[in-house]
């Protein structure tokens, strides 16, 4: 009893200051049952099918992103870097098993002991001793102080694989809304040279005209006008590409002309596939940004709970065994074995509000980090909100614009044949060919809008469920 009574008095201690870490309510949001502009069940396509598969530069551009985005590298070092610590974490609940050697010699000075001597009492003032040892310390964590550090660990590498999910996302999207901008300029490049070359015909027509005498010179002027109008718009389409060029080889991490080489490859012909059918509570299953504020609200959870066992003892397991001897030739006696056993416990008394203070600041992490995963989650439903919006009015205003191209193209032809009849004046068809201009281009653009709101939607949803990054999953050093 004599022998336990430290022991007991230290778990009283420790129990004076311990307690429960407080409660903070994590509540699960509430989210809609449906998206406000999602398409029948009847009507939805694949998830993957918004994406620009089918286009050889996006297939061709996304791998080489993949392989070496430094974003994405980045994202996956911090993977790495959040294993190590989960790895240092286990390792920690695990005994300690160490190995020393020494060599140690003194020399002792006889006056110290000053006249305390016995008279004829001598002592070698020069010693050497030979030690060799095994250690071994061990915290059996009774109270789950190091299983909750662990806990955090694991889930601070759940964070960092979401996180490189999100970057992969972001980068899959970009390129593929990159890619889409530039065949989208290819498809204004070509309603805008069948513009030029429809001026072109009307200027040479009225510059016979007026070499005929049977028209103003106005006409001609008119027409080179917007011959020239044309020309401008598509020289303006050279600043676009460049923007574009250099936004990919960031992404993709290679250089200009290797972009440029991969968007030469002809594309497939441009497709608008159905918005696919999805519940605002699948994204906190595929948004990666949902994901990982998950995981770091669980972290801070755990966290908090580690932090709350620091009020608890502390025990400390230790022995040591190993070779003392004082000659080099006693070093394998018996008699130079030596050991030693320990057992501690430490726990807080008067700490003067120290614990108290770090469980407050543990406690408001959580709740920060709820905060945080509640903003995630209506940011995701915003997202997925605005997305199935954009491909509702992008579809829209694609169609009008299509229709208006028909239309205008039909009523400059008639202008045109008109003319060549002699019922109509040579303004009439000019200002027939100058709407018919306008809406060509306008259509492209507008297709392409409704090709990008797709990826915006992709995107929203969370993108195509991928494997695990790295491959399997994290296990630590104790497991």
């Amino acid at each position: 009893m004599r022998r336990a009574a430290p022991l007991l008095a230290a778990l009283l201690l420790g129990a004076c200051v311990a307690g429960p870490p407080p409660e903070i309510a994590t509540p699960a949001p509430v989210l809609p049952e449906s998206y406000l502009y999602a398409p029948p069940p009847s009507e939805g396509a694949s998830l993957a099918a918004l994406l620009p598969r089918e286009d050889p530069a996006f297939d061709a551009l996304s791998a080489q992103a993949l392989a070496g985005s430094p974003r994405l590298g980045e994202a996956l070092a911090r993977i790495d870097q959040a294993r190590a610590g989960a790895d240092r974490a286990g390792a920690e609940r695990l005994p300690n098993i160490g190995a020393n050697t020494s060599i140690t010699g003194q020399r002792t000075n006889p006056a110290q002991f000053g006249g305390s001597l016995a008279p004829g009492v001598q002592f070698d003032t020069e010693r050497v001793s030979y030690a060799a040892n095994l250690t071994a310390r061990w915290d059996p964590d009774i109270f789950g102080a190091l299983r909750a550090q662990e806990r955090t660990a694991l889930l601070r590498v759940d964070a960092a694989e979401a996180g490189a999910a999100a970057v992969r996302l972001a980068l899959l999207s970009e390129i593929a809304a990159s890619v889409i901008d530039w065949r989208t300029l290819a498809a204004r490049q070509a309603e805008l040279e069948s513009d030029l070359a429809a001026a072109q015909d009307l200027a040479r027509l009225a510059g016979v005209r007026e070499e005929a005498g049977i028209a103003p010179g106005f006409d001609r002027v008119r027409a080179e006008t917007q011959a020239a109008a044309s020309r401008s718009r598509l020289e303006a389409l050279a600043s676009e590409r460049a923007r574009l060029l250099g936004r990919l080889a960031t992404l993709t991490a290679q250089g200009g002309a290797q972009v440029r080489a991969a968007l030469a490859r002809p594309g497939a012909a441009a497709t608008l596939a159905s918005p696919p059918v999805a519940l605002p509570s699948e994204l906190l299953a595929n948004r990666p940004d949902v994901l990982r504020a998950a995981a770091e609200l669980a972290a801070t959870d755990a966290d908090l709970s580690a932090t709350a066992r620091r009020r608890f003892p502390r025990f400390d397991l230790s022995a040591a065994i190993g070779l003392l001897a004082f000659g080099i030739g006693d070093v394998f006696d018996e008699d130079s074995v030596v050991g030693s056993l320990a057992a501690s416990v430490a726990a807080p008394l008067l700490d003067f509000g120290r614990i108290a203070a770090e469980i407050d600041g543990a406690a408001a992490a959580k709740r920060a980090a709820f905060e945080t995963y509640r903003g995630a989650v209506f940011t995701a439903l915003g997202d997925a909100e605005a997305g199935y919006g954009l491909v509702a009015a992008a579809d829209a205003e694609a169609s009008a614009a299509i229709v208006e191209r028909e239309s205008a193209q039909r009523a400059a032809r008639l202008a045109n044949t008109r003319f060549e009849a002699g019922l109509t004046d040579f303004l009439t068809v000019i200002e027939a060919r100058r709407a018919a201009d306008a809406s060509g281009e306008r259509a492209a653009a507008a297709l392409g809008r409704a090709r990008r709101a797709r990826v915006l939607l992709w995107q929203a949803l969370g993108g195509d469920p991928q494997p695990t990054i790295q491959g399997e999953s994290t296990r630590s050093t104790s497991q």
